[in-house]
């Protein structure tokens, strides 16, 4: 059955034409992800499928009784209860539970935050019955937990849906067909196949033999127009007698332009950070809990030392962003002290953009106090795809995912050495987000990720450091998988470490530490990095020994090119005698 049929839509906001000409039929049982760079309107399509919006060319065509149900990405809830808003039944009160705002049942909806709006309203769409649903980033603001249920949920939907998300676990899970936006045009990309995969993956594909086809074609046209300009520019007698409709084409071919890149040039986040000495940030007996008693963290030891590259995950309200607001001195500890290193200087790049001034222009901004920007400062913009109009842009006026990358310049602009990233995934376009990931590999400060995109974490960090709602704390094996498997099955599969202070018996039975800065200790975390290296190393020793193998086979009588080879064959075996040593010992310590 068709449940939505659009045909030629077309769409602009000032100054900015988003899309034209895009076309898509969704039937029961489709499942479309919406993809594109930040600001290319996908956001305003959604509205105008669901009806929210009027298209400046084009039209929509719902199916006959088709009931669709639209979650925008800013929902405004009605007045009244949490309760009231999803209906008071049991599925309602049932999915305020499983999105985490169960025990908000009776709370103003005029009162909530955004995220926790969005969620009401996530609930409510899902407790209800629909034949289409049309959700725009319904995986922000949700906790690990939530969006396991919410894929669930949407695996078994029968109905059509379409979706903006960033969240490419979600997108390989859930869709099958796959919409991109770019420069103004729209791609449907379908898995051929049985075995053909997600639409996720069929976008990567189609995507990649796009760019490859869009470059060969560039340069054959290349190619012809070279010839054609040697043509027209034989001696005059020899023009004058030249088919005027030859002379067109040939000028047209030289003059034709390819599509400019979406984005000029590739996102330039290395700005550099500040040397950080050995010591980085140390919590000795730390706990928080909040003015009304409210326990969020009880009393835990724990060393971030440099390199480390550290995940923090817990359900919706355990103290995830408390506690990277207890780093950055947002907030004091109610119990214990945080010490900071004389060298540490931290960058906070905050899920809600606290320190943005919605009203202020995106070039006053980065130029600070300067109260104009630099040479430097307009480079920096255009290095973070900020050019031209949108460089006058108020911010406000910006997208969700243009707000954010301004707040990522913002924060790397400060060259810090530790970087605390609260839900960095949020609005960030999958450009930008492979980029930030690429960016941190070789970032060398201090990481320190609150996210709920099991593909960002995987990707960045080398241990969880898992909250249970509870005050409690521990460092967990396994990654995100392993903290979903132990939340629905209770398994205890955390790695415990030792408090190193005193307790009371009912604390400690909740307390999970990491030694403050231990002596005669290295933190798993550094042992991970170090084996990582070493692991490097030992590949390319390897291929070094292979190549010097392959040369030996083919010098043949050469008897001094023979010893010089025979020599560093043996250099590089004891060099990888050594790194295997190193390896066992770094392991065992490890695993001790």
């Amino acid at each position: 059955m068709i449940l939505l049929d659009a045909e030629g839509l077309s769409a602009s906001r000032p100054g900015k034409p988003l899309f034209t000409q895009v076309s898509l039929t969704v039937s029961t049982g489709d499942r479309l992800g919406v993809v594109g760079l930040n600001g290319c309107g996908k956001s305003t399509l959604l509205r105008i499928l669901a009806g929210e919006s009027e298209p400046d060319a084009g039209v929509v065509r719902r199916g006959r009784n088709a009931r669709i149900g639209f979650l925008p990405q800013l929902p405004v809830l009605p007045a009244g209860t949490v309760r009231d808003a999803v209906g008071a039944q049991w599925q309602g009160e049932s999915m305020l539970h499983k999105l985490g705002m169960g025990e908000m049942a009776d709370a103003n909806t005029q009162e909530l935050s955004g995220g926790q709006a969005k969620r009401v309203a996530l609930a409510h769409l899902l407790a209800g019955e629909w034949d289409c649903l049309i959700l725009d980033e319904p995986t922000n603001h949700l906790d690990l937990d939530a969006i396991n249920f919410l894929e669930e949920t949407l695996a078994r939907f029968p109905g059509g849906l379409i979706m903006v998300t960033h969240d490419r676990h979600v997108l390989d899970k859930v869709t099958n067909r796959v919409l991109e936006l770019d420069r103004g045009n729209g791609y449907v990309h379908i898995p051929q196949g049985v075995n053909a995969g997600s639409g996720y993956a069929a976008y990567l594909a189609a995507r990649s033999e796009r760019e490859e086809n869009a470059a060969t074609a560039e340069q054959v046209r290349k190619n012809a127009a070279k010839k054609e300009l040697a043509w027209l520019r034989r001696g005059a007698p020899a023009r004058t007698s030249k088919p005027k409709a030859r002379i067109a084409a040939a000028e047209a071919l030289i003059s034709h332009r390819p599509d400019a890149p979406a984005r000029e040039g590739d996102l330039g986040l290395n700005l550099g950070s500040k040397r950080l000495g050995t010591k980085g940030v140390e919590f000795h007996s730390v706990g928080f809990n909040w003015p009304s008693g409210q326990v969020v963290l009880h009393p835990f030891d724990y060393a971030l030392e440099p390199g480390d590259r550290l995940g923090v995950v817990g359900p919706n309200g355990a103290g995830k962003s408390t506690l990277l607001d207890l780093i950055a001195g947002r907030l004091s500890p109610t119990s214990g002290h945080i010490d900071i290193g004389r060298t540490v200087h931290i960058g906070y790049y905050d899920q809600l953009g606290k320190d943005l001034d919605l009203s202020q222009r995106v070039r006053d901004a980065v130029a600070g106090d300067k109260g104009s920007p630099s040479v430097e400062d307009l480079s920096l913009m255009k290095r973070f795809w900020f050019d031209g109009d949108s460089q006058f842009a108020p911010i406000g006026t910006l997208s969700g995912g243009e707000r954010r990358r301004l707040q990522l310049l913002l924060t790397l602009i400060e060259q810090p050495n530790v970087l605390l990233l609260d839900e960095p995934t949020n609005d960030l376009d999958l450009d930008t987000l492979r980029a930030l990931e690429d960016y941190l590999d070789d970032w060398p400060g201090i990481v320190v990720v609150v996210s709920h995109d099991r593909a960002f974490i995987d990707r960045t960090v080398e241990e969880i450091f898992a909250l249970d709602g509870e005050g409690g704390a521990s460092l967990l094996v396994g990654g995100v998988d392993a903290w979903l498997r132990q939340r629905t099955s209770r398994a205890t599969t955390s790695r415990q470490v030792p408090q190193q202070r005193a307790a009371s018996k009912s604390e400690s039975a909740s307390l999970v530490s990491k030694p403050a800065k231990a002596k005669t200790k290295r933190s798993a975390s550094t042992l991970t990095r170090l084996i990582a290296n070493n692991e490097k190393d030992m590949e390319k020793r390897t291929k070094r020994k292979m190549d010097l193998e392959d040369s030996i086979s083919k010098a043949g009588n050469d008897h001094e090119k023979l010893a010089a080879l025979t020599i560093s064959l043996a250099e590089v075996q004891s060099h990888i005698d050594e790194l295997e040593n190193q390896w066992l010992e770094l392991t065992t310590e490890l695993e001790s």
